[in-house]
């Protein structure tokens, strides 16, 4: 049997730090205030601070000095009772603060200490990490390990992002921060963007590389293929539509393995064809891949399709059917593309604005009709979202049961898009949706009330389709 008298041991050592009569090391942190302490505590409860010690000469009084001038002293007072006393008390602490003592406690080497704060900062104070995200993810790059935390920052940024990848540093990233994302399913990035910010990334690392492409030398790509030895491997080569291949990669095929292009290559023209390549990674499981609308846009309507009061995080899978600048801008093609497809979000950029309009129809597109034919449906909306100078949201509803959803005829169909009532509806005379001020919103027809403030006619930037796809 045996007794265990923690309690009584804690108290004696805060009292022995307390005491100034016996200390060996005075410890000077920021504006010269300073701590006493005593050697032996220091060394055996911290391997960093025992290395300190043994390179340090003592003075004419046989004390060490340690200078640390860029510590708080609020922050080491805490630590140096956690040493004496394995006491740690956060009331009324900032969550800033936390974070900090964190870091210094990473920094020192007690792993018992960062980890309890760690898993605190996770657990109870996650909006604020998610607030202060770059300056949460630079710091713990850093840190010896932060596993928990390093997994809450990957999986935010593979949710949302250009937090990292749009981020004015974000070519000063780490390689070992860099190949944890690029290693994920689910990095919500079209493949060729990824393609794009590597490349970025590395041309980054080497200076001394030529401006021009046309200038590179043999040795130039190879320069920049060993920089990127550890990430190229993880691209989703066979994942990248073809006309960014032959737009965006090619010019970069140097990098890549003779074997690897040539599969590439083949598989581009006859997809059904073995490849010789042995690895070939499975696309990522992105929920949304867009131009125009962001996740926080997808959640919005993913609520307006459920009827939800509110919105939440995505909970369907918005798979990219049509883009504009991809597919091409021309009213036909909008049905040639989705004819057959249901369940369809429409999204528009409006040109010079910060607006996105858009329409989801349960329905079947069909473009095999003679003659235009309206579609009754209830469950059927179209909205305009929150953007840069747009404050709010808004939601139409259908009104009109019997005019909600418009499939053109054939004669129509080199001028007419996708038609939700007479409310919304994308229309180019000259058939290209991006030429033309006659893409229409107008008044209550099919649906509640305006999405659009002006009932001016407009061109667009960009427009996507999406099929929802519930999990």
């Amino acid at each position: 049997m045996s007794f265990k008298f923690f309690e009584k041991l804690t108290q004696n050592f805060i009292e022995l730090l307390n005491d100034k009569d016996d200390y060996n090391v005075i410890i000077e942190i920021e504006n010269m205030k300073s701590f006493t302490a005593h050697s032996s505590i220091l060394k055996y409860r911290s391997n960093y601070f025992r290395l300190e010690l043994e390179n340090i000469t003592p003075n004419e009084n046989n004390i060490k000095i340690i200078n640390k001038p860029n510590i708080s002293h609020e922050i080491f007072d805490i630590i140096l009772k956690y040493i004496y006393g394995g006491i740690v008390n956060l009331e009324n602490l900032e969550t800033r603060f936390i974070f900090d003592l964190m870091m210094l406690a990473d920094e020192f080497g007690f792993e018992e200490l960062t980890e309890k704060l760690e898993t605190l900062l996770i657990e109870t104070k996650s909006s604020w990490l998610k607030v202060n995200f770059s300056l949460v993810y630079r710091s713990i790059l850093s840190g010896n390990d932060f596993k928990d935390l390093k997994k809450f920052c990957h999986d935010i940024i593979a949710n949302s992002p250009p937090l990292v990848f749009d981020a004015k540093d974000f070519t000063s990233l780490q390689e070992s921060a860099l190949v944890p994302l690029l290693e994920r399913d689910d990095l919500q990035l079209e493949e060729i963007k990824i393609w794009e910010y590597l490349i970025e990334w590395g041309i980054a690392q080497n200076s001394n590389l030529p401006e021009e492409l046309e200038k590179w030398t043999n040795e130039n790509f190879l320069t920049l293929k060993s920089t990127l030895k550890q990430c190229l491997p993880l691209i989703r080569y066979f994942h990248i539509p073809s006309t960014y291949v032959w737009n965006k990669v090619k010019p970069y095929k140097k990098l890549l393995d003779k074997q690897l292009w040539d599969d590439l290559k083949q598989h581009l023209l006859a997809p059904s064809q073995p490849t010789r390549s042995i690895i070939i990674l499975p696309p990522r499981s992105v929920v949304l891949t867009s131009a125009i609308i962001t996740r926080e846009h997808a959640a919005e309507i993913s609520s307006w399709i459920d009827r939800s009061l509110k919105s939440y995080e995505t909970s369907y899978k918005f798979e990219l059917i049509l883009r504009g600048s991809i597919n091409g801008f021309a009213p036909q093609t909008f049905w040639k593309i989705c004819h057959g497809y249901s369940k369809t979000v429409v999204v528009v950029k409006v040109k010079g604005t910060d607006e996105i309009l858009g329409g989801y129809n349960p329905l079947t597109w069909d473009s095999s009709k003679s003659n235009d034919s309206w579609e009754s449906t209830s469950y059927s909306f179209i909205f305009s979202l929150k953007n840069g100078n747009i404050q709010n949201s808004i939601l139409s509803k259908v009104k009109n049961y019997g005019q909600v959803i418009k499939n053109v005829g054939k004669d129509n169909q080199k001028k007419y898009g996708p038609h939700f009532g007479d409310d919304f509806y994308m229309y180019s005379s000259s058939s290209d949706f991006t030429l033309d001020n006659e893409c229409c919103v107008s008044g209550c027809n099919g649906y509640e009330k305006p999405i659009r403030t002006s009932t001016d006619k407009f061109s667009i930037d960009e427009y996507e389709v999406f099929t929802v796809i519930k999990p």
